[in-house]
């Protein structure tokens, strides 16, 4: 069955399953090897890459749908996913589908709505869908070098600003770092994301002021120098700094 004949077979059981009009397009941000990168599908028809969306069934809550389409079309669970905003430009998927007539369920008009999320690569044992060639982790910086379908680099973008403004207040990390850490990872990973320096000693002290970090009587072995302290996060704190904010950052 080639990739039309695909969307074909899916279209006629989407009518039944799912709402019209409605999807989810999740934005699955990963640190690796100093670099964030986002989760992304190369599909089997027209070899462009795209998020790990879908639609929404027709008893189904928005939340639990993004989840199931992660597990479904990435192999990815247990994520923490935040909605961060709406996406309903007129003809932001019809494109895409210009192949098909009117009919297919896929090319109606879908507002989508977005959702960010936070996951360490390490965890991922990530699946190729039905409809998918490839299931990556693509840097940020190699974005610009792949064709990305609808508007799914506007989402992505999108999604990104978003952590940028919300690391003002809600602390970051849990769902990117492994289980123990450095001061100077921890550093790392914020500086990635904001796409900028920060200052050593304004970083570990307005850090440790949160309370949300527990030294641990280990240190970082095999470097050249010093071997620095390993800290873990104070999942207690950490969940109560998601809910309420950061009141000393």
């Amino acid at each position: 069955m080639d990739s039309q004949q695909q969307f074909l077979k899916k279209s006629a059981e989407a009518k039944d399953l799912f709402l019209p009009h409605l999807s989810t397009d999740p934005v699955v941000f990963g640190f690796d090897q100093s670099e964030l990168k986002v989760l992304l599908l190369q599909m089997t028809y027209r070899k462009q890459w795209l998020l790990p969306g879908g639609y929404v069934k027709k008893e189904e809550d928005i939340d639990d749908a993004a989840k199931r389409v992660l597990k479904e079309r990435a192999g990815i669970s247990d994520v923490y996913l935040e909605e961060f905003a709406v996406f309903g430009k007129n003809k932001r998927s019809e494109f895409y589908f210009e192949d098909f007539d009117d009919s297919l369920f896929q090319k109606q008009r879908f507002v989508s709505i977005g959702y960010y999320a936070l996951y360490n690569p390490d965890n991922a044992n990530l699946v190729v869908d039905e409809l998918s060639e490839k299931c990556e982790w693509i840097s940020l910086s190699q974005l610009s070098e792949i064709e990305l379908a609808m508007d799914h680099r506007e989402i992505i973008e999108k999604a990104l600003l978003t952590l940028r403004e919300r690391i003002s207040y809600k602390p970051i990390g849990y769902n990117l770092l492994p289980e123990k850490f450095t001061l100077s990872e921890l550093q790392k990973l914020y500086e990635t994301i904001l796409g900028k320096e920060l200052n050593r000693g304004n970083f570990y002290r307005k850090i440790k002021n949160l309370e949300i970090l527990k030294k641990l009587n280990e240190q970082r072995r095999g470097g050249a120098h010093k071997s620095p302290d390993l800290y873990s996060f104070d999942e207690e704190n950490y969940k109560k700094a998601l809910e309420n904010g950061l009141s000393n950052w």
